[in-house]
């Protein structure tokens, strides 16, 4: 996937509550959490959520690492390879304050116009109270 593709996803106005989580199959803390996200992702299965894991491994490692991981580990999120070197081009357009660094995650509600970033490994009961707000204030409208 392409920065263009995800942008498409950044700015779609919609109700749906989008979870974009950054992480590589070399990243250690990335591994350790993806659990908790895939947790997320089948307990909002029927919410207006949507989770995307995005993976910043090397494209020429997609198929070695990344699918191998992913069915080890029977990853049932969707799961996209972003294929965009020059990561100065478009990591500001993803939150302002983000070093680069990985695990990252963006909560956003475009129609709500509300958006969450963390950088790191997350907190699981923070990002869980800040998930609530973003789902719950889309369905309060």
């Amino acid at each position: 996937m392409k920065f263009e593709d995800l942008q498409k996803v950044l700015n779609q106005v919609s109700d749906t509550t989008v979870v974009m989580h950054f992480w590589a199959t070399w990243c250690r803390p990335c591994l350790e959490e993806l659990p908790f996200f895939e947790r997320l992702n089948t307990e909002y299965s029927t919410k207006k959520v949507k989770f995307l894991l995005i993976s910043m491994d090397f494209p020429k490692d997609a198929e070695t690492s990344v699918k191998g991981f992913l069915a080890r580990n029977k990853v049932q999120s969707k799961v996209v390879l972003l294929d965009e070197p020059d990561y100065n081009h478009w990591i500001d357009l993803i939150d302002k304050e983000w070093s680069g660094s990985i695990p990252a995650t963006l909560i956003i509600n475009t129609k709500m116009q509300k958006r969450k970033f963390f950088e790191g490994k997350v907190n699981v009961e923070i990002f869980t109270e800040e998930l609530k707000k973003m789902w719950t204030v889309t369905i309060q409208n």
